[in-house]
């Protein structure tokens, strides 16, 4: 059966693709009621149930999670005795940062330069929309050749694990004899890949106490310990001097045997300036997909406008560890805590809370589904072939799926080349990249259900 009619057909729907995501990026959906309203969210999952349901989607259900959000689910029944895929999806996003510093609003898709911009363009409100994609695409050329899930997840970028724990509880839910994960990307536009390997992560707040509040650091200052120095000196402890990140007793010298990433090409993706350092040591594949990785994420204290001359009393501050396969999200955990505990200085006082947690996940890229995706991917790419990295971002709900689930396929694709910045301020989707994987994906799920029938 020739592809052309797919290609012809997704090319069609592009315009209608632009329209629907632009909807959904304008649902302000970060999963923190701190920071924006909860009906958000609970909007962008009400789109996406009446899109499922207007494509013939059956028992489209809003899951209330355990982290008070809702993922949404629907099935499409197949022929008979076709296999099952699942297509997964999160329509959470990340806070937009500093809004002054988006060219164009971030919950407006605003087209520039040949992209789509704005928060959730690529990670991963894109992800759904490449999904009804191809199964569009395949309703209008002879049908879906298999049972389709759709599971749309409403916390993943919070990774407070509230699918997680509902899949636990619910395991004929999400089952499936194969898993798509619209959450990964290509190296880079234009050459498509699998990701093999994620990261997990540990999300941890510390705080320290060392008065029982600010003094006048001219009074004070010298002798009085400052809590928000003490931290400066605590977090310094994670990292040595290149760089590296330095737990007590966590492993950091695993080496990646994949496809590299040349340390030009990284620094240009990462916009590195002119004279800085990478941090770090082994290859750029080493230290983003095989080694544990620290990241200081947010700092409470006084900001430089308004501040006064005080020794501070207290600090906090919020900390992600990347923890790579082979390695347990939960001992990592652990050893940073006791860490954080042991070298605070001055014998400050610590509390060190745990925010959210993700395990390590690597795919078998052996499994016949990937001779599937392989050859989706030579038709929907002319001229490559597909590639197999690593990610250095943590989706919790792949382990989660792939002990529920040891026998099914996963596979990770998605939107997230390095030009879509995602989690940055201007985050934006390739259109051409869309429409490709797009038709990858429906030629997957053709390939898949003809693999299964032979």
């Amino acid at each position: 059966m020739t592809a052309r009619p797919i290609l012809e057909t997704v090319a069609s729907l592009m315009p209608r693709a632009k329209t629907e995501l632009s909807e959904l990026v304008a649902f302000q959906s970060v999963a923190d009621p701190a920071q924006f309203p909860r009906s958000e969210s609970e909007a962008a999952a009400g789109w996406i149930a009446a899109a499922l349901t207007a494509e013939g989607f059956e028992d489209v259900a809003l899951l209330d999670t355990p982290d008070g959000t809702q993922s949404v689910y629907g099935y499409l029944p197949g022929p008979a005795g076709a296999p099952t895929v699942l297509l997964y999806a999160h329509y959470d996003v990340q806070p937009p940062l500093d809004e002054s510093a988006w060219i164009s609003p971030p919950f407006e898709l605003t087209e520039r330069d040949g992209r789509w911009y704005g928060r959730g363009t690529a990670d991963c409100k894109g992800g759904l929309i490449m999904h009804l994609l191809a199964l569009r695409a395949l309703r209008a050329n002879g049908g879906v050749p298999v049972a389709v899930k759709v599971i749309a997840e409403g916390s993943e970028e919070q990774g407070t694990g509230g699918l997680e724990r509902y899949a636990e509880a619910h395991p004929e839910l999400l089952a499936a004899d194969s898993i798509v994960i619209g959450d990964a990307g290509n190296f880079r536009a234009g050459l498509p890949t699998v990701t093999a390997t994620l990261r997990g992560m540990t999300m941890l707040r510390v705080t320290l106490d060392t008065l029982e509040g600010n003094l006048h650091s001219g009074q004070f200052g010298g002798a009085a310990p400052d809590a928000l120095a003490a931290m400066i000196q605590l977090l310094a402890s994670l990292r040595a001097l290149d760089g590296t990140t330095t737990v007590d007793g966590l492993s950091g010298d695993a080496s990646w045997d994949g496809l590299q990433y040349p340390e030009d090409e990284f620094r240009a993706d990462a916009k590195v300036l002119d004279g800085v350092e990478l941090i770090g040591a082994g290859t750029v594949a080493d230290r983003i997909w095989a080694r544990p990785a620290v990241t200081v994420i947010g700092i409470d204290c006084p900001p430089v406008v308004g501040a006064t001359p005080s020794v501070q009393a207290s600090a906090r501050a919020q900390i992600s560890l990347r923890v790579p396969p082979g390695q347990d999200a939960v001992g990592a955990t652990k050893l940073l805590t006791a860490h954080l505990e042991s070298h605070a200085p001055w014998g400050a006082r610590v509390r060190v809370e745990q925010v959210g947690q993700g395990q390590p996940f690597r795919a078998d890229v052996t499994s016949p589904a990937y001779t599937s995706m392989a050859a989706a991917m030579r038709v929907a790419y002319p001229g490559e072939e597909m590639q197999t990295a690593g990610m250095g971002g943590s989706i919790p709900l792949c382990d989660t799926l792939a002990r529920l689930y040891p026998e099914s396929e996963i596979l990770l694709i998605g939107l997230s080349e390095p030009e879509a910045q995602i989690h940055a301020v201007n985050e934006s989707v390739s259109p051409e990249e869309l429409e490709r994987l797009a038709v990858t994906e429906a030629l997957f799920l053709r390939n898949y259900a003809e693999s299964r029938r032979g």
